[in-house]
């Protein structure tokens, strides 16, 4: 069971890491002048969309989580908003911590949102499609050795992953020298 639960696994995560590389080079195709960089903001739409659709159906071809299903639609319902209630929380949390970490509050609004927003597709929506909206699962989860199936250790890896890489690719920005702010000061 333990092979089979780790080859689903590596499936779902490889097919993620594919769809990445697909947002980056399929666009190119059908839209003349497309590149990551040049249009960065419909890349990180593109992006959101597809990496989110994938969760969603790899979530209903493999079904990692065991818990019980309500079938009435009203649990449905009620359920469907309240992920999307804990989706947008972290698109407003992480697009705080960006503006504090330094990004414009205003002149670049749009990109901050669409990157939380990113950060948020890889992040918080595979905690709702595998743990759904119970904020207990979600501290189980997060706290010390909580994990308890390959799936959860999955998420707190990717998580980690995630706010790290995010980190770690903004660390380098203070080095681009060509900023009028830092021409100034060399002269």
């Amino acid at each position: 069971m333990r092979g089979a639960e780790v080859r689903r696994l590596w499936a779902a995560n490889l097919l993620c890491v594919l769809t990445i590389i697909l947002t980056a080079v399929v666009p190119a195709f059908f839209w003349p002048g497309f590149t990551v960089l040049g249009t960065h903001l419909t890349w990180l739409c593109i992006c959101s969309v597809c990496v989110s659709a994938l969760n969603v159906i790899l979530h209903l071809a493999l079904n990692p989580n065991l818990t019980p299903k309500r079938s009435s639609i009203a649990h449905k319902i009620s359920r469907f908003l309240k992920c999307c209630i804990y989706f947008f929380m972290p698109c407003i949390l992480f697009h705080a911590i960006i503006v504090l970490y330094g990004a414009p509050l205003i002149e670049s609004v749009t990109e901050t949102f669409l990157f939380a927003v990113l950060l948020s597709t890889f992040t918080t929506l595979q905690c709702l499609c595998i743990l759904g909206p119970n904020i207990q699962a979600w501290i189980r989860v997060y706290s010390k050795n909580g994990a308890m199936s390959i799936w959860e250790s999955s998420l707190q890896i990717t998580t980690l992953c995630t706010i790290l890489g995010a980190w770690f690719g903004a660390f380098p920005i203070p080095l681009d020298w060509d900023r009028p702010w830092q021409v100034s000061t060399l002269s």
